[in-house]
């Protein structure tokens, strides 16, 4: 019989959308090849790529400057072909907002709203509430921008 917690160790772990590199072509070629060289953290504009489990290079949008540029830099720098072309899109994640938002909660806030620079964040206006954030999931880049701006973490991405 084979003990879970050393089956666990040979399983491959999948990347949450957040923390997944953009541009990356799977997650499964990545893990395989990426040479956990760091170069991609040394070349991020933003220093939000950092070293996760493993090695691994990870997005963390609460270091640095909280935002991914786009720059391309991480893919520019790789010396392993684990990266989309730029033209492509750089991943298919977009910002949600749960329910410990101070908004929802009735707490005036905007933050999120004025940390995304293309406006994918409205708030709507409701009757004896505060504004209400909503994200225009067709505008959001997934760059962010409006997590590192939450004072009360209540933003994450996902993958729809």
């Amino acid at each position: 019989m084979i003990n879970r917690s050393r089956r666990g160790f040979f399983t491959r772990k999948q990347l949450s959308p957040q923390s997944r590199l953009p541009w990356i072509k799977d997650e499964n070629t990545f893990t395989d090849h990426c040479l956990r060289c760091n170069a991609c953290i040394d070349a991020c504009q933003t220093k939000v790529i950092i070293k996760g489990d493993g090695g691994f290079p990870v997005i963390d949008f609460h270091h640095g400057e909280g935002e991914c540029s786009f720059c391309y830099q991480c893919a520019e720098v790789c010396p392993e072909p684990l990266f989309e072309l730029q033209h492509q899109l750089p991943w298919t994640q977009i910002a949600t907002i749960n329910s410990s938002c101070m908004a929802l909660n009735n707490i005036e806030c905007r933050s999120c709203g004025d940390q995304c620079e293309i406006q994918a964040i409205r708030f709507a206006l409701q009757i004896g509430k505060v504004a209400q954030p909503v994200i225009n999931s067709a505008d959001c880049s997934g760059c962010g921008a409006c997590i590192s701006g939450c004072p009360v973490a209540a933003i994450e991405m996902i993958t729809p």
